[in-house]
């Protein structure tokens, strides 16, 4: 991934062209499809997102609680919390461009 293209997610625009890159070297650009689950309640939690393209249903249980969009993130949560653990599903409501880090690159962006 390039530092530019991380420069237009409003959770980097502080950072300097320097911790861009580093950032940069740490994220993944990915395309999913509609129906896609990209987290599962109660599942441990390995990546952290950003959502560059599209739209997301956040459920919990049976019902959708939130709708995300562009500029919106998840799975800190789950990185963050004790057990590491997702607090909810999120579920692909359209076509969507995701920034992707794994919890070992998260945990370095968290300290860096």
């Amino acid at each position: 991934m390039k530092a530019a293209d991380l420069r237009s997610c409003s959770l980097f625009e502080g950072l300097s062209h320097d911790d861009l890159e580093v950032v940069a070297r740490w994220a993944d650009e990915v395309e999913v499809p509609e129906g896609k689950h990209l987290v599962d309640e109660g599942r441990f939690a390995y990546e952290f997102f950003v959502i560059r393209a599209g739209t997301a249903e956040v459920r919990h249980g049976d019902e959708t609680v939130r709708e995300l969009g562009a500029d919106d993130f998840f799975g800190e949560i789950g990185l963050l919390a004790g057990e590491g653990k997702r607090t909810a599903t999120v579920v692909a409501a359209s076509p969507m461009r995701l920034i992707v880090m794994s919890a070992r690159d998260f945990s370095a962006m968290a300290d860096h």
